[in-house]
């Protein structure tokens, strides 16, 4: 019988320690209006928590996991690393290593440099611009999330195009004020905006798959529209490929949809599962970053050992096996077609978006384009449909806004068994759709 009697107990005394009881926000469960499993360990697409539950994992630490928890090589790496010393706070090999294999699947990113977090890279990126540019003023969409920096943590305002104002307390409203918020796959208000001010835009920022309001892909034409107005204007392209780096194809978006930006963003999967980002883009202005140049950016555990280790492994094992990319988006699509096939079957409307191995089942009859489709979802539903499948086994994100992903540890027989207890779940919506 499933029970969570013991991570509810841990929940309550967390909660005396750490806000919330947890050190990321999504963690508490409080969207889905439950507490949550702690966990214990997990291994391949399994995930284990305390009361003894195992769960078939579509979290997999928020994308990171592409080749399932604990893979072995990965794992014996870092056993030799941490024998080594965890930290120097000075260079290593293994730095220049790692950055040619990011080369390597994204060429593009002609220099880079390590931080340790995705809010560090998108936050280092938006000085690069601002400093290269001479210009405050960045774009940014309603629904894409790039880290919790102070001039990120804005919301939208009416109007095709609005200054920011801020989203949490805490955040200056002077530095909030240049932020400009725009709707996500709106091409025309991107036009607009950049014919009325264009020349004052330091640079553009964008999840340029959207995953931060569930799996949201572009739009024709979004990209390209975004990739002709700034460079018209002297704007620098910001991509943040926190999430979809890797996830979209093997060399990111960029490489899916045929974009350069000029900075990329980088987290999850480079790092392997450890506290590891990047952010880098074209060598002019890379070039920009202290100590080459007068833009200050620095971090003492940036590079360390133990994440170079396992963001190397992780890369390689990627290199070595360029099938592992093919294999994982052909399981997604796989789990996303039959999750239509059974939804239809019980009359449930939904749409399952998907981009490479991420993806989102939105409880709506419309394609999501943006926040305010995803907004528009049928809330109640998503939360019924998260708790069946939690108690069942399944290891869902627990909020409507979040994507999805799978490893190349997810066979077949987790495939069909996970649909098995969709259909059950979506049976159980349509018997609530009659009462």
């Amino acid at each position: 019988m499933y029970t969570l009697e013991k991570s509810k107990q841990a929940f309550q005394e967390a909660k005396v320690y750490m806000p919330g009881g947890v050190n990321s926000p999504v963690r508490s469960y409080r969207s889905v209006g439950s507490e949550p499993p702690f966990i214990s360990s997990a291994s391949g697409d399994r995930i284990y928590d305390i009361d003894g539950n195992e769960y078939i994992d579509y979290v997999l630490s928020w994308g990171p996991m592409i080749l399932g928890h604990a893979k072995s090589e990965v794992v014996a790496a870092l056993q030799e690393a941490v024998l080594r010393g965890t930290s120097y706070g000075a260079p290593t090999l293994l730095e220049t290593e790692v950055a040619k294999k990011i080369q390597a699947f994204m060429p593009h990113m002609e220099m880079v440099r390590m931080v340790n977090s995705g809010t560090e890279a998108t936050m280092s990126a938006l000085r690069v611009a601002r400093g290269v540019t001479g210009r405050d003023k960045i774009v940014k969409f309603i629904g894409c999330y790039h880290g919790h920096s102070d001039c990120l943590l804005v919301k939208a305002g009416s109007g095709l195009a609005t200054f920011g104002v801020p989203d949490s307390p805490g955040v200056p409203a002077s530095v909030a004020a240049d932020t400009i918020t725009l709707p996500y796959n709106d091409i025309e208000a991107v036009r607009e905006l950049f014919a009325a001010q264009g020349d004052t835009i330091a640079a553009v920022i964008v999840e340029p798959v959207a995953g931060n309001m569930g799996c949201v892909p572009p739009v024709e034409g979004f990209l390209e529209t975004l990739r002709a107005v700034t460079s018209e204007h002297k704007s620098i392209l910001i991509f943040d490929e926190v999430m979809c780096g890797f996830r979209a194809s093997a060399g990111g978006a960029q490489k899916k949809y045929g974009i350069v930006p000029d900075l990329t963003c980088l987290g999850k999967i480079v790092g392997g599962g450890l506290p590891m980002a990047v952010f880098g883009g074209r060598r002019d202005l890379m070039s920009q970053v202290a100590p080459q140049g007068p833009i200050y950016q620095a971090g003492t555990l940036s590079g360390n050992p133990v994440a170079m280790t396992a963001g190397l492994a992780t890369l390689t094992l990627l290199q070595q096996d360029p099938t592992v990319f093919k294999r994982v988006e052909a399981a997604t699509v796989k789990l996303c077609e039959g999750l239509v096939e059974r939804a239809k079957k019980h009359n449930i409307p939904v749409q399952v978006q998907y981009v490479g191995s991420m993806f989102t089942l939105f409880f709506t009859d419309k394609p999501v384009r943006n926040f305010e489709d995803a907004s528009a979802c049928n809330m109640e539903q998503f939360k019924k449909f998260f708790h069946y499948n939690l108690s069942h086994g399944i290891y869902y994100a627990p909020s409507q806004y979040e994507s999805n992903f799978l490893s190349m540890c997810h066979i077949p027989q987790d495939i069909e068994k996970t649909l098995e207890v969709a259909d059950e779940a979506f049976a159980e919506l349509a018997k609530d759709l009659k009462a």
